[in-house]
């Protein structure tokens, strides 16, 4: 851990991270809350702040991702940073000018630069950081992430109800500021001479494509990705009924489950990180696919709340584990000048197949027992499970030597 932390990059990529939490949730939280307050609850404006939120996940994720392996990781990211700040400084003047659905437009531009900028922080790891630290690198960055869901909407709700929405509109401009700061600190990027800056856009994309599909490794990580998507997408509109049909609480009792996932997730980052250099990440991910399945189940069919917040730290425990062992895995078998492409097409294959599910989940609820659903989720950890079993019997080295027999495109 301490040897991690002396490498440069894992410091600035760490505490950039910090930064851009804090902006995130202070300015997702004062954006639902003054949407929440001024609509009277208008469910249409609420979700239009979602579509802002995952609307270029979609749009942007493989055309931004193809531009982070061209560009230069660092500047990238600066600009990025830089102007997310900007836009929200735009924002803020038209929203004391009276045009209170600007307020969107910060949310949609920061998470379409977020396209652009999460390629360039993988690539800087890739290129900066040894083999040996990435997968205790990847379990810090997640447990900021962690650390976050539990702390996040406190900060953000506490920010808003003392200061408003203009504070929290400049707070969040100066933690995009000072993520800038950090990162513009670091050595400017090297040039990597492999580049061809002048091939064609398309013909870059194509061969992206190109280069996940004859990678073993890419190809079986984007399934697992696409079934844990699926899982995760049916049960989470649906937790509210744990609650109120299988333990018949009232409905704010969510907040408990919530909260013990939340802190699950915590340990679990800093388990994750203490163990980096004895698990492989393929084990991980093993790990976190099947406890994931098994604490579903026990969740579909529990009515004591004892039983049901031990699956959910259990749930939170493991989650972790499937990230840094999908993240880890990805920079491992990835060339560097692949890096955003291929970050680009796994991404909206998770998010995508969640998403989706999420948009159907009520409908599934009316006709299906919630026992059902939660045993559905289930079965797709399971499945995405079969799809990594071959990279667990797979050593090591011949992992590595199967990611790197790509042609040359």
């Amino acid at each position: 851990m301490s040897n991690m932390l002396q490498n440069r990059y894992v410091r600035a990529i760490l505490l950039s991270g910090l930064f851009l939490q804090i902006g995130i949730w202070v300015r997702n939280f004062a954006i639902l809350l003054y949407v929440m307050d001024h609509t009277g609850g208008d469910p249409f404006a609420v979700s239009m702040i979602s579509v802002a939120e995952y609307a270029p996940i979609f749009l942007f994720s493989f055309l931004a991702g193809t531009f982070a392996d061209r560009w230069r990781p660092r500047r990238t990211m600066v600009w990025c940073d830089l102007l997310s700040a900007l836009s929200v400084v735009a924002v803020l003047i038209t929203f004391m000018l009276g045009t209170w659905k600007a307020i969107f437009f910060a949310t949609l531009i920061s998470a379409v630069l977020s396209q652009f900028s999460q390629p360039s922080g993988m690539k800087l790891f890739k290129l900066h950081v040894p083999a040996e630290q990435l997968q205790a690198g990847m379990s810090a960055y997640q447990t900021i992430f962690a650390i976050f869901m539990v702390l996040g909407p406190i900060v953000g709700t506490f920010v808003f109800q003392q200061w408003g929405m203009e504070a929290s509109m400049v707070i969040t401009a100066i933690a995009f500021l000072a993520s800038a700061g950090v990162l513009y600190l670091l050595p400017p990027d090297r040039v990597e001479t492999e580049e061809k800056k002048d091939s064609a856009l398309l013909a870059e994309m194509a061969s992206g494509i190109r280069y996940v599909l004859s990678n073993r490794v890419l190809s079986l990580l984007g399934a697992c990705f696409m079934a844990a998507g699926l899982g995760i997408g049916m049960v989470q509109p649906l937790a509210i009924f744990l609650v109120t049909e299988q333990l018949h609480l009232p409905k704010e009792s969510l907040q408990w489950l919530l909260m013990v996932q939340g802190v699950g997730m915590i340990v679990g980052g800093a388990l994750t990180m203490a163990l980096a250099k004895n698990v492989p990440p393929q084990r991980l991910l093993v790990m976190g696919m099947l406890g994931n399945a098994v604490a579903l189940g026990i969740c579909g069919v529990s009515t004591h709340l004892w039983l049901t917040l031990l699956a959910q730290l259990v749930a939170g425990l493991l989650l972790p584990c499937i990230q840094i062992g999908i993240n880890t895995m990805l920079l491992k078998y990835t060339e560097s000048s692949f890096i955003g492409r291929v970050n680009g097409i796994l991404t909206p294959l998770f998010t995508g197949s969640m998403v989706i599910m999420m948009s159907i989940a009520g409908v599934l609820k009316l006709h299906l027992p919630l026992v059902a659903i939660y045993t559905i989720s289930a079965a797709l950890f399971i499945i995405g499970l079969s799809f990594i079993l071959p990279l667990y019997r797979m050593k090591e080295g011949k992992a590595g030597a199967d990611a790197e027999q790509i042609g040359s495109y």
